[in-house]
């Protein structure tokens, strides 16, 4: 069975086209999303109703849950020490998502599951006891049995952190854990600007990297209205995360 997991679309319609065009391609059986469906980007409301369309089953992330449970980014915040600014334009794009959004499609967000099972594979957001706190891709061994360990299943997959990869880590519940990170569809952390995302053919995974249309995303974001675009704009020029 061929599984396709994307994760992390972050509202780019552009990216998350290129990527539907890929995956007529690789013709998976089963495509599943990692959540961080619609908040910040320009394409919220088209990015949802698409994934609802398609009938993906999925989990819900952290700025899903920012959507619809607004203090769950004041907790979050609360403990970083990341700048004040940060938490402010992050708060001022979630507004306005929020209202593009509306209630129904808000409620949609507060009803995906927090881990989708689907042997041998158990997909979480970022881990199966937060949306918010994930293994980096730096992570040891021991943290990434530790913490994928429970979910009990030989292959374990996770977004949040834009960086993907594959790993093989030591397990005395199974021969051998797959641990892998699906990477994003938009706003890569990795140098690397082109969408990411997941394809297992049985038990060999495979990270599948699709070029866009970046300027094309440049222009809807320009026009779309989203509190301090400009911002997103330069993290998907250069393929890392920027201040605002």
């Amino acid at each position: 069975m061929r599984i396709a997991i994307v994760s992390d679309i972050h509202g780019n319609r552009t990216a998350f086209q290129a990527v539907l065009a890929d995956l007529h391609q690789t013709s998976p059986d089963l495509i599943l999303h990692g959540g961080d469906l619609a908040d910040a980007g320009a394409s919220p409301v088209e990015i949802v109703d698409r994934i609802r369309d398609l009938r993906w089953q999925g989990v819900v992330g952290k700025t899903d849950e920012m959507l619809f449970r607004p203090e769950s980014l004041e907790e979050f915040s609360s403990q970083s020490s990341a700048p004040a600014s940060l938490w402010r334009t992050i708060r001022q794009m979630a507004a306005a998502t929020r209202t593009m959004l509306g209630e129904e499609r808000i409620a949609w967000l507060r009803g995906l599951a927090r881990v989708q099972i689907q042997a041998p594979i158990a997909l979480v957001h970022a881990s199966p006891e937060s949306l918010w706190r994930a293994p980096t891709a730096e992570a040891t061994d021991a943290e990434l049995e530790s913490v994928f360990g429970p979910l009990g299943q030989p292959v374990a997959v996770y977004g949040h952190i834009h960086r993907p990869y594959i790993r093989s880590v030591p397990s005395p519940q199974v021969r051998e854990r797959l641990v892998v990170n699906t990477g994003s569809v938009s706003l890569s952390s990795d140098g690397d600007h082109r969408a990411s995302y997941l394809l297992l053919d049985g038990a060999n995974p495979t990270i599948r990297r699709v070029e866009y249309d970046v300027e094309k995303e440049l222009k809807l974001l320009s026009s779309c209205g989203l509190p301090r675009a400009d911002w997103i704009a330069k993290s998907l020029s250069t393929g890392t995360p920027q201040m605002p």
